[in-house]
């Protein structure tokens, strides 16, 4: 609530947005789940990571379609939501985790994909995204 008075008094339309929609989703969140019970750490995570999805998949639609003006805004939305979500990991780092996790469950081809990203996306909840996991998960096992 204080960003969002800071983002009103400095008129920042774009944060204030921004603010309104983390808002809107944490309010949905709590309606579905009860009234009474507050959403945990992990869910508001989430909840975060799929406004950031949904702004950066929109950006690059409008990208493919020629309009940098619709884009831009989505991205710059991106970037206000990502300040309320944990460091992400570097590559590198991201690569030592999920080769770690690889050779505890054992995998050694694309078949056990499967398994692998069940455990990493459970272990990097929040520290890294799917699509980056994913990438590391196949460069390699394959």
């Amino acid at each position: 609530m204080v960003k969002m008075k800071e983002a009103m008094k400095s008129k920042d339309s774009v944060a204030l947005e921004s603010l309104r929609a983390i808002k809107s989703e944490i309010l949905l969140a709590k309606t579905k789940c009860g009234a009474k019970e507050d959403l945990g750490e992990d869910e508001e995570i989430k909840l975060l990571q799929k406004l950031v999805k949904q702004r950066k998949d929109s950006a690059t639609l409008y990208k493919e379609q020629g309009r940098e003006d619709l884009a831009s805004p989505e991205l710059a939305q991106v970037e206000v939501i990502a300040q309320f979500l944990p460091e992400q990991m570097n590559e590198e780092d991201l690569k030592k985790v999920v080769a770690e996790i690889i050779e505890k469950i054992g995998a050694t081809s694309m078949k056990d994909m499967g398994k692998v990203m069940g455990v990493a996306s459970k272990q990097l909840a929040g520290k890294a995204d799917g699509k980056a996991i994913s990438i590391a998960v196949k460069q390699l096992l394959g």
